[in-house]
């Protein structure tokens, strides 16, 4: 992994780092490869259930390094997208864990997590109109999906920044922390999650997630499609018989 981006394991639960507090972790194209590495570990190994992104300082992410991106540095990731994630996120289940600013493309990457759990004094906002240029990094299809239309509207074309309790009231934010504690939050609730069964952590992700544009006709069908293979599984015997012993299941994600 690059000494952009950190990673950490605590059991099943996988904890990526912004490691650019110097730039307000900025990302660059050493954190666009760091993350989508660290995204490419998460879910290809079975005893990881879970994600917790978070950043290095104080602060979750700023955004685009604009000076990178004025001489050149790539900041995405072919078929991944920016910051190596919000065109491909991962298959298993992402929280952001955001202490200070998620801005621009910050904001981005904790629209492209599956929850957020944020510090009271951390603030979201999409200003790239502000600097001439638009929240393309997934902000303006995803903003309308988490929160009403007309707040989204006004987020994305005032460009401010946006307090969490405002955005936790509105249903982006899952969990709000002091400051300073969110990723402590962020790991607790990634803890809680992780206690699940793995496979039946992604196939319930992937179900909510493409199944906003299904048809009521193909509806039904496609859920099959995806959670059929989860109750012939070996953790779907294992889940019942932990139950009937009253015991805590040992899940191997097979």
């Amino acid at each position: 992994m690059s000494e952009a981006v950190l990673v950490e394991e605590d059991g099943a639960v996988l904890v990526i780092t912004i490691n650019r507090p110097e730039a307000r972790n900025a990302v660059n194209g050493a954190v666009a490869q760091g993350i989508a590495a660290a995204l490419d570990t998460l879910d290809s190994r079975k005893d990881l259930s879970i994600g917790v992104l978070t950043g290095a300082g104080g602060t979750f992410c700023a955004g685009m390094d604009l000076k990178g991106f004025l001489t050149g540095d790539n900041p995405t990731v072919e078929g991944r997208g920016f910051a190596g994630i919000v065109e491909r996120p991962p298959a298993k289940p992402l929280i952001a864990a955001v202490e200070g600013y998620a801005l621009a493309g910050g904001c981005e990457i904790a629209l492209s997590c599956d929850m957020v759990v944020a510090a009271r004094g951390a603030s979201f906002g999409l200003p790239e109109p502000k600097r001439g240029l638009v929240a393309a990094g997934g902000g303006l299809l995803r903003l309308p999906q988490r929160i009403p239309f007309h707040i989204a509207m006004e987020i994305a074309l005032t460009g401010d920044k946006y307090p969490a309790e405002r955005m936790a009231e509105l249903g982006f934010v899952n969990r709000l922390a002091e400051d300073g504690g969110a990723l402590a939050a962020a790991k607790e609730l990634a803890l809680k999650v992780a206690e699940n069964a793995p496979l039946a952590l992604a196939a319930t992700k992937k179900v909510i997630v493409e199944s906003a544009d299904w048809t009521a006709e193909e509806a039904w069908r496609k859920q099959s499609d995806i959670v059929i293979p989860v109750f012939g599984s070996k953790d779907a015997q294992e889940g019942p018989a932990a139950f009937a012993e009253k015991r805590k299941p040992v899940w191997t994600g097979e």
